[in-house]
């Protein structure tokens, strides 16, 4: 049940805003031609700094909320507890290791993806003037929600599906 990109579009969110805070912060408070506009300069997006420090925090906050969100111990606790098992890994704390190290591989490769759909966008305008219009936090936005509303649309038809044989059965609630 592991996935690539366990914590979705919440790295590029937090990672934008922290950036920004700073840069808002430095626009307000600088006066013209002090060092203080000078940083601002830097940290607005666009800007190699910013697009930089992007990446980082991006990679650090996919690694962040994953950690929150999934607990290798209490996973393999529960495959323990219902005997599910890995071949060729003992149940426990071995599982947990083994669970955090796939982890930890998987967790890299989503946010040097995440990282790279938030900056292609910017890459593609600045550099190689391609008229992008969407930037890459909408674009993780809309592509997520188009694969939710797929999901949810699939439920549903493998709920129409089975309906015949529910009522066929001892439940007879349904019309």
């Amino acid at each position: 049940p592991l996935r690539v990109n366990t914590a979705g579009v919440i790295p590029v969110i937090f990672a934008s805003s922290i950036i920004m805070f700073p840069q808002t912060i430095l626009t307000f408070a600088g006066g013209r031609g002090s060092w203080v506009e000078q940083v601002a300069q830097w940290l607005s997006p666009g800007q190699f700094l910013y697009v930089i420090l992007d990446v980082v925090l991006i990679i650090f906050f996919t690694y962040f909320y994953t950690s929150v969100v999934l607990n290798p111990q209490d996973m393999a606790e529960n495959m323990k507890k219902y005997g599910g098992f890995i071949p060729g890994i003992r149940p426990g704390k071995n599982t947990a290791q083994y669970i955090d190290r796939i982890l930890t591989r998987i967790t890299l490769v989503g946010g040097v993806f995440l990282a790279a759909i938030d900056v292609l966008p910017t890459i593609l305008i600045k550099y190689m003037n391609v008229p992008f219009y969407f930037g890459g936090t909408s674009l993780l936005i809309v592509v997520g929600v188009a694969l939710d509303t797929m999901r949810q649309i699939e439920s549903h038809l493998l709920m129409r599906h089975y309906d015949g044989f529910v009522k066929k059965g001892r439940l007879r609630g349904r019309v």
